[in-house]
């Protein structure tokens, strides 16, 4: 676990919830303790609508290194233990934002005309690439310069509803998972079976109160389905949100006097994957790359129109769409059950996770009532 916990982790302030025997338990990462703070408040979006706030009644856990947090696949689902560490969120709605970068824009356009088949997407690549690729990096979302280059690419025929999104005024923002969906650092993510032409997507997320605030930023895999959304845009719930397709942590760094905001929009992500079949690759993204300014996305994603009254957790989006060959020529890149998706970051730490299907990865069963009975039963409800 230490080699996957930030540079930086003992001189930084962090949230997250562990899996402990009593249940999901809020804790802060202090100085390298682990601190239970439940009777602080029993669920993360509490504890951050409350930040600042005073956690000396909680309990300490000991020092991270002493609590051998292992992934799931090495440590017998978490039995030896009878910890594992879970998404550093819980009541937060779990959102995302799409085609932030100029590369992302494009390989959506690619996956909408190629109508999912990775092998026609190779040709489309070289030519859409060649004819607009610069054009987009230079513009500025929603400026004159954007309306008037929406308007030589809806003459040439080039037009999409995703340079809508990467170029338009309006961001694209959805809904990535439901609350309390998402898994956690060393848990096993999900692809359907029926998908033959995915990718992870590693992106930086900002975690924000009720009120809009932003507190502090996790890593995050957006795991994409681009056979299916190439089919249609209307099938991106299908292509996005499935069981395991959402992983965040290993936990949310808060913003303090040693970093802020400004440390996320300088942040590199770095991205490895490894087979069991012997591939590996690697890649990243530089947030210095974004079209929108991450606060700008979160402005977009909630105010006046639309509430989140326990909090929201915001993907910014990747440049990242691996087009490797994995197999045969011209096929790309998509994942096999096995693979371990590494999703790195320096101020960040990493956030580790192993492929399987959605069918065989561990359903889904704990709720919102299933929490809510928990804490009432350790009387942590007030």
């Amino acid at each position: 676990m230490l080699d996957h916990l930030p540079i930086d982790f003992r001189s930084g302030l962090f949230v997250g919830r562990l899996q402990l025997p009593a249940g999901p338990t809020p804790v802060v990462l202090q100085a390298g303790r682990v601190i239970d703070v439940s009777a602080v408040a029993p669920t993360v979006s509490q504890l951050l609508a409350l930040w600042p706030c005073d956690i000396s009644a909680g309990v300490d856990l000991g020092d991270i290194a002493d609590l051998a947090l292992q992934p799931t696949w090495e440590a017998g689902e978490g039995e030896a233990t009878g910890l594992r560490l879970l998404a550093p969120v819980d009541l937060q709605v779990v959102k995302a934002s799409g085609v932030t970068f100029a590369v992302s824009a494009v390989e959506r356009v690619i996956e909408e005309r190629a109508r999912g088949d990775a092998q026609a997407a190779q040709a489309l690549r070289a030519s859409l690439s060649a004819r607009i690729g610069s054009d987009i990096r230079a513009v500025q979302p929603g400026s004159a310069t954007a309306a008037h280059l929406k308007e030589v690419l809806i003459a040439d025929g080039l037009w999409s509803q995703y340079l809508e999104v990467a170029i338009g005024p309006d961001a694209e923002i959805f809904t990535k998972a439901p609350v309390l969906s998402s898994v956690g650092w060393g848990d096993y993510v999900g692809v359907r079976s029926d998908s033959a032409w995915n990718n992870p997507e590693p992106e930086v997320v900002l975690v924000a109160d009720a009120t809009g605030r932003v507190l502090g930023a996790t890593l995050g895999n957006d795991v994409n389905l681009r056979d299916i959304e190439g089919r249609s845009a209307l099938l991106l719930g299908k292509a996005k949100d499935n069981n395991a397709s959402c992983a965040l942590g290993p936990f949310i760094r808060l913003f303090d006097s040693g970093f802020s905001i400004d440390d996320v929009r300088r942040a590199e992500v770095q991205l490895e994957i490894t087979g069991d079949d012997g591939f590996r690759l690697t890649g990243g993204s530089s947030m210095s790359l974004i079209s929108r300014d991450p606060l700008e996305l979160v402005h977009q994603a909630m105010g006046k129109s639309h509430q989140y009254p326990d909090g929201m957790a915001l993907f910014l989006g990747t440049m990242f769409a691996p087009i490797q060959d994995r197999g045969a020529v011209g096929q790309g890149f998509t994942h096999q059950v096995g693979d371990v998706v590494r999703v790195a970051s320096e101020r960040l730490g990493t956030l580790v996770n192993r492929v399987r299907t959605c069918e065989e990865a561990p359903p889904w069963t704990e709720g919102i009532t299933a929490l809510m009975l928990n804490l009432a039963r350790r009387n942590l409800l007030r």
